[in-house]
């Protein structure tokens, strides 16, 4: 599907706040409501909005830690990547995985309530399971960019 302009400012409108009313959409982009929700429903449909969801302060929640995780495993046999990718979709402390070109096979973004907690995941779930060869993680002190999302100009 190809996005014009006002297709492009939805999505960033959107982007920065999925709550907005679809009136309020509709007059951001110089639309009336009905055809603004129907452009919503074809951007949905075809798959460039994929959900809605809210921002949470992992802090707020108790997760005091954020660790990425560089993971190299044994075999890269595509039946052993999906197995790996498999595992850790099932830890809802692992909150992003990513497959990797080079040296690491995956980067992993975990969060953890504290110390201990991390170190018992890595422990009993990551570094035990199938196929990893190490686990390398570095504790992050301080974010200061996270964006969600992606950049989407107008044009």
């Amino acid at each position: 599907m190809a996005l014009d302009h006002i297709d492009r400012q939805i999505l960033m409108l959107l982007q920065n706040d999925g709550r907005m009313t679809n009136v309020e959409l509709a007059e951001r982009v110089g639309l009336t409501a009905p055809p603004c929700l129907r452009r919503v429903r074809a951007l949905e449909d075809e798959g460039s909005i994929r959900g809605y969801h809210a921002e949470l302060d992992p802090l707020a929640l108790g997760y005091t830690i954020t660790v990425f995780a560089m993971v190299s495993l044994r075999s890269q046999a595509e039946s052993d990547l999906e197995a790996f990718e498999r595992h850790v979709a099932d830890i809802p402390e692992i909150r992003e995985c990513h497959m990797l070109n080079g040296e690491i096979d995956f980067i992993l973004k975990i969060v953890a309530v504290d110390l201990k907690s991390f170190q018992q995941l890595l422990t009993t779930k990551l570094t035990s399971a199938s196929n990893v060869s190490s686990v390398k993680t570095s504790l992050t002190i301080r974010t200061s960019k996270m964006l969600p999302g992606i950049p989407v100009t107008e044009d």
